[in-house]
């Protein structure tokens, strides 16, 4: 089997300084995100007139550390930091398991990209949003789960 050579190959997703502007590459780039956390809020269906409807969560992530030159397993303050992301379901099948069975407390992971946006709110007062939009939400526990009514 032919295979063509590996800077060739490289090429199509790497861009030099010396390509000239009218060259045409391919050039790749990612916006990727993973979570694992637990539901802050039970997920709200929302949807604009004339907009498909979405899903909306918190998930709550948290990092740890020892505080101190202490050694793992022995002494020293262990700190914690929680951090808060809004979640946006828009593909319909996801979306609807999504509000049916994810309650508050429920662990998840999810898959999706990083979105970055602006509104006004009531004041009119323009802010700026991060929402992390799903493509995946994996249910690793049940805890609360039951169906809406």
């Amino acid at each position: 089997m032919w295979r063509r050579p590996a800077w060739q190959v490289l090429r199509q997703y790497v861009r030099h300084e010396s390509d000239t502007v009218n060259s045409l590459v391919l050039e790749r780039s990612m916006n990727r995100v993973q979570l694992l956390g637990r539901v802050g809020q039970d997920p709200i269906m929302r949807q604009v007139e004339g907009k498909n409807p979405v899903t909306i969560f918190s998930l709550a992530t948290n990092e740890m550390w020892r505080t101190g030159d202490s050694e793992v397993g022995q002494g020293g303050d262990i700190s914690q930091k929680t951090t808060w992301h809004r979640i946006s379901v828009f593909r319909p099948g996801l979306r609807d398991v999504t509000y049916q069975y994810v309650r508050k407390g429920s662990r998840i992971f999810v898959e999706g990209k990083i979105d970055y946006g602006e509104y006004t709110d009531k004041n009119n007062v323009r802010r700026q949003a991060t929402t992390i939009i799903a493509d995946n939400v994996i249910f690793l526990s049940d805890g609360s789960v039951r169906e809406k009514v």
